[in-house]
């Protein structure tokens, strides 16, 4: 059973017992229990349920194994030819590591 929900803007394939890394959530803390409700698409052993746009009913609740996560650092470079002109960024994206624990479907 597998689940697509959508968290943070961003769309998930979900099943039970997988670790994800998600764009940061906000007043989170190791161990507490997150729930999203945003649930797109159910398949339930070849059973599928599509929502319009939501499936009702369904939920996935996960538990924050890490609230803060630094991701790869991301290189940012401009350069305009002939001008002398280079400058060169980056940053470290950050996550917050979930642990799924039930499908509700």
């Amino acid at each position: 059973m597998y689940v697509i929900v959508e968290i943070n803007g961003q769309q998930f394939k979900v099943e039970q017992g997988k670790k994800l890394f998600v764009h940061h959530i906000r007043d989170v803390e190791g161990g507490a229990t997150v729930e999203f409700d945003k649930v797109l698409l159910v398949d339930a052993d070849g059973e599928i349920r599509v929502g319009t746009p939501l499936v009702e009913g369904a939920k996935v609740i996960a538990e924050v194994v890490s609230p803060l996560v630094k991701g790869d650092k991301v290189l940012i470079f401009h350069k305009k030819r002939r001008k002398g002109h280079r400058k060169l960024n980056g940053h470290r994206q950050h996550f917050t590591e979930v642990s799924i624990k039930e499908i509700v479907a």
